[in-house]
Formats: structure tokens, C-alpha cells, sequence
């Protein structure tokens, strides 16, 4: 494995220190919740702190599942956090003889695993121009022989692109048809505020391996639990070895914890959801406010989106960023945490307060003119 640190990780506001920005709209989930919001401590106090189910509590594993009829517990790998989750898939799918096709920009994880690896990456670039849509017949040419894994998210990280029914029934069907995987990172799920919700995408074929977590639409990256899903039981059985090699089972406080959150989704999610589509129309206006210093691809989904500076303002981008930070104490993602030209950045707009978000618009404003 070769390693090499994610510049998304190493610029992150957990490293620069939360205390040097008052308006993150860096961030691409909701605002962090405290234990106490969920779980009283009397809940606590009879926990037994022992080795837990290896493939995660049986409770949780059919929580996960309560909203997808396809998929039962036993399909479901519950893991410390969709980063580990998405580790495990790749370190399982692919070797340095094999071959991926990943779409791109994409949360980095999908792409810097694979090349720890050293496996070839065939890339299918989104593009502007196009609302970001996925290119089916492009995804289809870049398979080769070897190719052992096709790797999309949905909704999208990082315009907040949400694809259809139609163009994931192509991907499964092409899949089955290869002889692939494909991989579906799910993480965002629960943040269609726009839509309904629908069952995990790897109900539908055991080709398909979904992965989700808490950390975006429940504010709980801090107790690290997500999950994969597959209805493959042999390719399952070889995830779960992964799992027990890299960590046996999970923290048996961070699972109460991610019990307690599901099981309480339909009185979390709600709230989530109304503050999510209030900032979203406070985004809404601003970028038609800004037309000549801006443009976008509004969101179908998620808590994030990626504008783009408009070209012929010859903006230097770098010095942007820093006096947007230092300067104004705001955050964005740039765009080369997504291998992407730094006139696009990720713009998050689930974390911050109705207020927060206003001045940090504000202040991105004050440093384009």
C-alpha cells in the first residue's frame, strides 16, 4: 500500500483548528449534535464494554435495513465509519492487477485507496456544463477485461447531484453484464430534502455494494459508524475477514449511540431537513444575486454543491482562499481537494446557522469583487 496524505484531510477545519473560522461552509454535513441530545446518560451506565457482534449489532444491522425492503440484516457489515467501509471494499475488490472506473470529482477515499493499491484508474470525468450528469456509454468504453469495480456516489460528493432511477438501473445492467461491482457511496442518502427517499441501491442486484453512514445527515461523524450493504453472501463473508483483520467489531458505545440515532430518524431527520431547505433558499437567491461573479448547478440532494468562479474574472483563486480564510475567518472546499481547477469549490450548506451561511456568502462576495 502506498499511502499518501488527502489534501481534503490535510486543509480540513479539524486541522486548521475550529477556532480560526467562525463561518464553515467547508463542512458537508449538518451541525454536530452532543450525546445528550440523544442519549441520557442513564442509558449508559449498564453498557457491558466487550467484543460486539462482529458485523455490528443485530438491532442496528436491522435498523439500517427498516427502509429498504430488498435487504436484510445479514446483508449488512456495520463498520467504524463509510470511510473504513469504503477501505474494506476496495482493499477486498481490488489488487495492483486490476482495474477500476470511478467517476470524477468524488470524495477522495474513492480515489486514493485505489492508488495506495496501485490498480489502474480509468477516470469519467463529470462535467459543468452538463449539471454534472454521469455518462453511462463513457463508463461503459473505460471497462477493460480486468476490470473489477465501477465506483459512483450518490447523491453526489461534491455538487450534490442526485441520478436517477434510470441512469443507476443502466449502471446495475451494465455491471451485471461485465461481470463488475458496482459500487454505490450512499453517504448522503438521507439528505434528500427535495425527493423521497429511496431503498438502498444494492437491493436491487448483488452486483451493487452500498455504503452509508451517520456522520452527514445525522451531525455524528464523532462516533464513527457506518455500514456497508450487499446481497452477495460469499463476497459478504470475505468483507466481514477484512473487518476482523483491520478492527474485529465496532465501539460498543459508538453502536448505542447509532442505534438510538436510527431509531429516532423519523423525529431527527424532519428538523434536518426544514433547516437544510431554509439555507438552501437563502443559496438560492444569492447565487441569482451573483450571476456575473458565479455560477452553479443547483443540488437535488445532500448539503453541498460546486460553483464555479466565472473564468473571465481572472480571479487567483489561491490568494482567494487564504484571504477568504484569514481575512473574513471563512471556509470552503477548494477545488483541487476533488482533483478539480481551484475555480470551483465545495460550498456546504447543511453545518452553518441561517446566519452563519448569510455572512459567509457575504464575505465569499467581498472576496470576488
Amino acid at each position: 500500500m502506498r499511502y499518501q496524505r488527502m489534501p481534503i484531510e490535510a486543509e480540513s477545519p479539524e486541522e486548521k483548528g475550529y477556532e480560526t473560522i467562525k463561518y464553515n461552509l467547508a463542512e458537508s454535513s449538518v451541525r454536530d449534535l452532543r450525546v445528550s441530545d440523544i442519549l441520557p446518560p442513564t442509558d449508559l451506565a449498564d453498557l457491558v464494554l466487550a467484543y460486539t457482534h462482529h458485523r455490528g449489532d443485530p438491532a442496528l444491522r436491522e435498523a439500517v435495513v427498516s427502509d429498504s425492503p430488498g435487504l436484510k440484516p445479514e446483508q449488512v457489515l456495520v463498520c467504524p465509519s463509510a470511510a473504513t467501509a469504503l477501505f474494506i471494499i476496495s482493499t477486498t475488490l481490488l489488487a495492483p492487477a486490476d482495474h477500476l472506473v470511478v467517476i470524477r470529482p468524488n470524495y477522495s477515499t474513492n480515489l486514493e485507496t485505489p492508488r495506495a493499491i496501485g490498480c489502474d484508474i480509468s477516470f469519467v470525468d463529470l462535467q459543468f456544463a452538463t449539471g454534472f450528469a454521469i455518462d453511462v456509454a463513457a463508463i461503459r468504453q473505460a471497462i477493460r477485461p480486468n476490470t473489477r469495480l465501477i465506483s459512483v456516489t450518490n447523491p453526489h460528493n461534491p455538487t450534490g447531484t442526485l441520478y436517477s432511477e434510470q441512469i443507476l438501473n443502466e449502471l446495475i445492467i451494465l455491471a451485471e453484464e461485465t461481470g463488475c461491482y458496482l459500487l454505490v457511496d450512499e453517504t448522503y442518502r438521507d439528505l434528500n430534502f427535495q425527493s423521497t427517499l429511496q431503498p438502498y441501491v444494492a437491493s436491487q442486484s448483488e452486483r451493487v455494494i452500498s455504503v452509508c453512514s451517520l456522520s452527514k445527515a445525522f451531525g455524528a461523524p464523532g462516533i464513527r459508524i457506518g455500514w456497508l450493504a450487499c446481497r452477495n453472501a460469499k463476497l459478504m463473508e470475505t468483507f466481514l475477514a477484512a473487518k476482523e483483520q483491520i478492527v474485529i467489531c465496532n465501539s460498543v458505545l459508538d453502536e448505542a449511540v447509532a442505534l438510538r440515532l436510527l431509531q429516532r430518524r423519523h423525529e431527527i431527520l424532519p428538523a434536518v431537513h426544514a433547516h437544510i431547505r431554509a439555507n438552501f433558499a437563502i443559496l438560492s437567491d444569492w447565487f441569482a444575486a451573483n450571476t456575473d461573479l458565479i455560477d452553479w448547478n443547483p443540488p437535488g440532494a445532500g448539503v453541498v454543491c460546486f460553483p464555479r468562479v466565472n473564468p473571465a474574472l481572472r480571479i487567483d483563486m489561491t490568494s482567494f482562499h487564504t484571504r477568504l480564510y484569514h481575512d473574513y475567518q471563512t471556509m470552503v472546499g477548494p477545488g483541487h481537494w476533488f482533483e478539480q481547477p481551484d475555480e470551483f469549490f465545495r460550498l456546504g450548506f447543511g453545518y452553518p446557522t441561517s446566519d452563519e451561511l448569510r455572512q459567509g456568502l457575504a464575505n465569499i462576495r467581498a472576496c470576488l469583487v
